[in-house]
């Protein structure tokens, strides 16, 4: 049986962990040659390690995805590893909350940097990229179709208090998907979005402030209150928080062949929640 997504060339950014993992594990499982990014390189290396275990193949890239020289590094091993740039998902991310009075203009740009910035750059580099196999092929008289999915959330369309950079930076991105629906409608690449609800990660399920995530030399405090999460789950129509599996086959509807026409949209993945 032919898998849906054999020999396509896969770059995921944030897959050593979470939902990106999750994408990771659910493309190559489909035929995709993944290229996993993480900031640490053991996450990473162990996402690499269990696609290759279970018979795919996979590069790591390490680092930060704002770095300057990242985004060209990222689409530069693709191209030298497996020859070719099929689906780009945008994925990594976190969140460093606080009401707006109370936030710095670190808080805030990080945000900016890490979930809008970051996949503008990684998009502007692989738009020569894509470009130069798209002539080919429509020369050649051989059309493929390419996908974007870029990762966004509730917050991004709804806003939530405390959130106003990751707010910001999540309506950004939806507004970044639409545009380059429109503009590389003419290569043959549809991008989308899948804006999130509640999904379980480890940066979601500790305990407000019993632990914290390193993120570019920040210990930034993670988890929610135990009595808020009890009251989001609530108020999820399917009574609970979507697990990272789950996440991911939201993106992989967008990758499949079954969505080729799919374009320019914003695919809600939270459990029929459809507001804050």
């Amino acid at each position: 049986m032919t898998r849906k997504l054999e020999g396509k060339v896969a770059l995921i950014t944030g897959s050593g962990r979470g939902i990106g993992r999750s994408i990771a594990l659910k493309l190559a499982a489909e035929g995709a040659r993944i290229v996993v990014n993480d900031l640490d390189a053991e996450p990473a290396h162990d996402t690499v390690q269990q696609i290759r275990d279970g018979g795919g193949l996979a590069m790591p890239c390490i680092g930060n995805v704002t770095a300057p020289d990242f985004a060209e590094r990222f689409i530069g091993t693709a191209v030298s590893e497996y020859k070719g740039l099929d689906i780009i998902v945008n994925n990594a991310g976190y969140t460093w909350d606080s009401v707006i009075q109370k936030m710095t203009d670190e808080q805030w740009y990080a945000m900016i940097d890490c979930h809008l910035t970051a996949p503008f750059r990684i998009l502007r580099a692989a738009q020569p990229v894509i470009r130069g196999f798209s002539r080919a092929e429509n020369e050649a008289g051989h059309r493929v179709i390419r996908k974007v999915v870029n990762i966004s959330s509730v917050a991004g369309l709804f806003g939530n208090a405390g959130q106003s950079n990751y707010s910001a930076a999540k309506a950004g991105i939806v507004g970044l998907t639409q545009t380059l629906a429109k503009e590389w409608g003419r290569m043959n690449v549809t991008v989308n979005c899948v804006a999130y609800g509640f999904i379980k990660t480890r940066l979601t399920s500790a305990a407000a402030g019993e632990s914290t995530a390193n993120i570019d030399g920040r210990d930034i405090k993670v988890g929610l209150n135990p009595e808020l999460l009890t009251m989001m789950e609530r108020s999820i129509p399917l009574g609970r928080g979507g697990t990272t599996e789950e996440a991911a086959g939201a993106v992989y509807l967008l990758c499949i062949p079954e969505s080729d026409y799919v374009s320019g949209q914003t695919l809600m993945c939270s459990g029929g929640l459809t507001g804050i």
